[in-house]
């Protein structure tokens, strides 16, 4: 059983939960009630089940929606928001694609900006020391405020 969807993948395919070998040589209660059956009552038993495997579906998704919902809540607890305002030095993340990033033991932090402005979104433009401005905007998540 998964936890995100509160059903098995076998039961999402089949609509039905799984019969393991051992059942059909020592028949469970579901297997003993299905062989009792006659041709078109098994038929519409079954016919029952396809129907259903929708609903079971659309619950499964539901469930799931509230997994998330928990587990972003439970992420979320430990988030502390920043907010960054205008004039306020910060220092940007160096990625190991850039040409800044020049080995293992090279800087982590790209240093010295300003912020500019402070966009939606938590989105900044920044502006360098020397007062030039960069026209792309940065997520704030890549910046970290800069203490003199």
């Amino acid at each position: 059983m998964r936890t995100s969807t509160g059903a098995t993948p076998y039961m999402f395919i089949y609509g039905t939960e799984s019969v393991i070998p051992a059942e059909v040589e020592m028949p469970s209660l579901r297997v003993i009630q299905e062989a009792k059956l006659d041709d078109a009552e098994w038929i519409r038993v079954k016919q029952e089940q396809l129907m259903l495997i929708d609903e079971k579906r659309i619950d499964a998704v539901c469930h799931g929606q509230l997994y998330q919902n928990r587990m972003a809540s439970a992420f979320n607890k430990r988030v502390k928001p920043r907010q960054f305002t205008t004039e306020q030095l910060v220092l940007r993340k160096i990625f190991p694609h850039q040409e800044e990033a020049k080995g293992k033991f090279a800087p982590n932090w790209q240093s010295h900006y300003v912020v500019h402005r402070a966009l939606l979104d938590r989105a900044l433009i920044l502006a360098e020391m020397d007062g030039r401005v960069n026209t792309k905007p940065i997520n704030s998540d890549i910046i970290k405020r800069y203490y003199v």
